[in-house]
């Protein structure tokens, strides 16, 4: 499996080899085939979503079942054994859980990080103004509240991110730029869409109307954009 360069840079000054590694939000198992190229010794890719986690069965876990496990839980109580991981991962997870659960996956990944362990997480900063993707990030998360109560995004500063994980013990070890501008492909653009789709037609027709209107003139609009920054954060936790 390719592994993305974002994830070959992210990985690229922790002592991966002969880690025991977590993959927070396993997504398609990305960062999973990174730790793997890297030289991890075991890994755990852990995610709450069925479908991403047969995926990363399917791509990865099928290939290495002695190095890899996939599992499938709520990442604010998993399964792992406390002060047990070495390497823990979270590439482009802190976008999609707002403050609350943030707050309550770090309490979790803290309790699972052996003493020393790595912590690197990677994601998205605020999207300038002018930028068509972040409308399309406001329509979706004005969809998600609409339909359940919550926004489906947070785009936290790398600077805001940085002191609620040192707020959980962890040292703040180094930043990068992973990419500036990112590249918003025509996948990106259409996945996004798609989450917003599916939230407005749970609405009445008076609310969930308008927005898949917008929707669609969003999509005709962007096509493709490059914009906004992917930052990396690497932390250590004491002892």
């Amino acid at each position: 499996m390719d592994v993305p360069r974002t994830v070959t840079a992210a990985l690229a000054d922790r002592p991966v080899d002969g880690a025991t590694c977590l993959e927070a939000g396993a997504g398609v198992g990305k960062t999973t085939a990174g730790l793997l190229a890297d030289g991890a010794d075991r890994i755990y890719a852990v995610t709450n979503d069925a479908e991403h986690a047969r995926t990363v069965q399917d791509r990865v876990g099928r290939d290495h079942v002695d190095r890899v496990a996939v599992v499938e839980a709520d990442l604010v109580a998993t399964p792992i054994a406390s002060d047990s991981v070495e390497i823990i991962t979270a590439h482009g997870l802190c976008n999609v859980l707002p403050l609350a659960t943030l707050d309550a996956v770090l309490e979790e990944l803290t309790r699972v990080a052996a003493p020393g362990c790595h912590l690197v997480v990677d994601d998205y900063e605020p999207l300038p103004e002018d930028a068509a993707m972040g409308d399309l990030f406001a329509v979706e998360n004005a969809a998600s509240e609409l339909a359940r109560g919550r926004s489906a995004l947070t785009f936290y500063p790398a600077t805001t991110l940085r002191r609620v994980i040192v707020g959980h013990g962890w040292e703040f070890d180094r930043e990068r730029t992973l990419l500036d501008p990112v590249p918003w492909t025509a996948n990106h653009v259409a996945a996004h869409a798609n989450a917003a789709r599916a939230s407005a037609r749970t609405l009445p027709d008076g609310m969930g109307a308008p927005l898949l209107t917008e929707i669609d003139r969003l999509v005709d609009e962007i096509g493709e954009e490059s914009t906004g920054t992917m930052y990396s954060l690497a932390f250590r936790l004491p002892g």
